[in-house]
């Protein structure tokens, strides 16, 4: 039996980054695994993540698709993505799995899609960051980037990061098969 606490944190938003920072050197410290894939979207805490796991782990960054809040335009900072790259960092762009094109029809023609249903489902039962763990796990194995095994996955709620767990990733074709082994740290449930 292996015996893990899971940390949580008062509330969900950037204030966490370092304490999940901390909580997953200390995962990774205690024995635990040495892929950890992090949601950045302007760099910032992929930069903080890439100084406090250097050679403790390797690093895979995911950040919003091109387009997704103007478009043609793209938030990672390209000093930063060059940087991160530099020391050996994996820094993906990609669509988003729980939104992509059914966004699009739901902005067009109204309703919400089952896709956006299940986003909706993971952000309100077990929090933004959750939602956003699982998220990125698949994106970064879509691309190829991590293999079809455990890995930690970080997310936040707006900016920063307020969540960490392991995640067995699957494929966008296989959603279902993914699974969420243990959490590491969290925001408590509860009001936002």
């Amino acid at each position: 039996m292996r015996k893990e606490q899971i940390i949580y944190l008062e509330r969900p938003g950037p204030q966490n980054t370092e304490d999940v920072i901390d909580a997953v050197t200390a995962y990774i410290a205690r024995g635990g695994l040495e892929r950890v894939v992090v949601a950045s979207t302007t760099g910032s805490t992929a930069v903080k993540f890439a100084a406090a796991l250097e050679k403790k782990a390797e690093l895979v960054v995911v950040t919003h698709h091109t387009g997704f809040s103007q478009e043609g335009t793209q938030r990672f900072d390209p000093e930063k993505r060059k940087m991160l790259e530099r020391q050996g960092v994996t820094v993906l762009t990609q669509s988003h799995v729980l939104s992509g094109i059914e966004r699009s029809i739901s902005r067009k023609f109204g309703g919400i899609s089952r896709v956006e249903t299940i986003a909706e489902a993971l952000r309100s039962l077990l929090g933004h960051g959750l939602k956003v763990c699982v998220e990125i796990a698949i994106m970064a194995a879509d691309a190829g980037a991590i293999p079809i095994k455990d890995v930690i996955a970080v997310g936040g709620t707006g900016s920063g990061s307020d969540t960490g767990v392991v995640i067995r990733p699957a494929h966008m074709n296989n959603f279902f098969d993914a699974r969420i082994r243990e959490i590491i740290v969290m925001p408590r449930g509860g009001d936002a």
